[in-house]
């Protein structure tokens, strides 16, 4: 490899990384936002899928400790 073709892979690999930083904080200032608020809005959801099986395990019981009267 020549000097020339060195230097220049020495040039390349920083800019590459200050390119590859800057699209981070780009992405960053920019995006993460409506990432963050789609993931609590799912993880909300999921919360109340998980809730809705308690509240229906707790009914479940309810009505399991409370006997029918059959003369009512």
């Amino acid at each position: 490899m020549s000097n020339a073709f060195t230097a220049l892979i020495w040039w390349l690999i920083p800019l590459a990384g200050l390119i590859g930083a800057l699209g981070y904080v780009l992405w960053v200032s920019k995006f993460q936002g409506k990432f963050e608020q789609e993931t609590t809005r799912s993880v909300t959801s999921f919360q109340k899928f998980q809730d809705s099986f308690r509240d229906q395990q707790a009914r479940d019981l309810e009505a399991k400790e409370k006997p029918v009267d059959p003369t009512a």
